[in-house]
């Protein structure tokens, strides 16, 4: 039986989609290895980690402080030096590319926004059924989510490779800029007001799907044009995030046939 707490080498880590220690996460910063997110030791004032930050910052990175017992929990090789940087399985797309996917199917768009989707089997597990039903795309914030890292793509099934997933500063005004677009904004809420099964998905459409614990926030439930319900005849009045998200992208399937 394997030893967990074992010093893990430098391939399984990669294998996790970690990148470890201030030389190799420099060398990926500089060969311009997509990275989903790096975290930095709190409260170390070193040159060396400032340049890091300052560089990943530059690049569109986010960069988090964590706890040295959070990197610690997080190090495959035990030797991060303060700093270690989780990679992204691929480039994100941009909402541009999610449009102009739609565009060249002659399709209106299906799009699915994560509103901080934290869990990455949530996440893969929605980006794996959007690409199933013929969505477009996924957008995700750039905070309080998961990324597109080496858990999320394994759940996805590989869906990742197909999917162009978008990554935003802020989800309330690009929900703003999609309606301004002419697309019709969808959120799903336990206490919504229009039931699925009335509601048309047929024309140019986002469906948000609201984070595991709280649903929407509450300026993206706002920028909502309907606030949609799932029909729930048990005794629980909620459905998994990703569960929700299947039942709402293939009721889109069924009435765009």
């Amino acid at each position: 039986m394997r030893d967990d707490n074992r010093r893990r080498s430098p391939v399984e880590a990669e294998a996790d989609g970690l990148i470890e220690g201030r030389n190799a996460v420099i060398e990926a910063l500089r060969a311009g290895t997509p990275i989903d997110k790096i975290y930095i030791a709190r409260g170390e004032t070193d040159a060396t980690l400032g340049h890091i930050a300052s560089t990943a910052r530059g690049k569109g990175v986010v960069v988090t402080e964590a706890d040295r017992r959070k990197l610690d929990g997080m190090s495959r090789t035990k030797s991060h030096q303060g700093v270690i940087a989780v990679s992204a399985v691929r480039e994100y797309a941009s909402v541009e590319d999610i449009l102009a996917a739609a565009r060249e199917k002659g399709e209106p768009p299906l799009i699915v926004v994560c509103d901080e989707l934290s869990d990455p089997h949530n996440l893969g597990a929605v980006i794996r059924t959007a690409e199933c039903a013929g969505a477009h795309g996924v957008i995700i914030p750039k905070r309080r989510s998961a990324g597109l890292t080496a858990i999320v793509a394994k759940t996805s099934a590989g869906a990742v490779s197909y999917l162009p997933v978008a990554r935003v500063a802020n989800l309330t005004s690009l929900l703003k800029e999609l309606k301004e677009q002419g697309l019709w904004v969808f959120g799903t809420a336990a206490d919504g007001g229009t039931s699925l099964y009335q509601a048309d998905l047929k024309g140019p459409t986002v469906l948000v799907i609201g984070s595991e614990g709280d649903g929407m926030g509450r300026l993206v439930r706002e920028q909502c044009d309907f606030l949609v319900s799932i029909p729930m005849k048990g005794k629980l009045n909620s459905l998994n995030a990703s569960a929700a998200a299947a039942v709402v992208l293939y009721e889109a399937v069924r009435q765009r046939r």
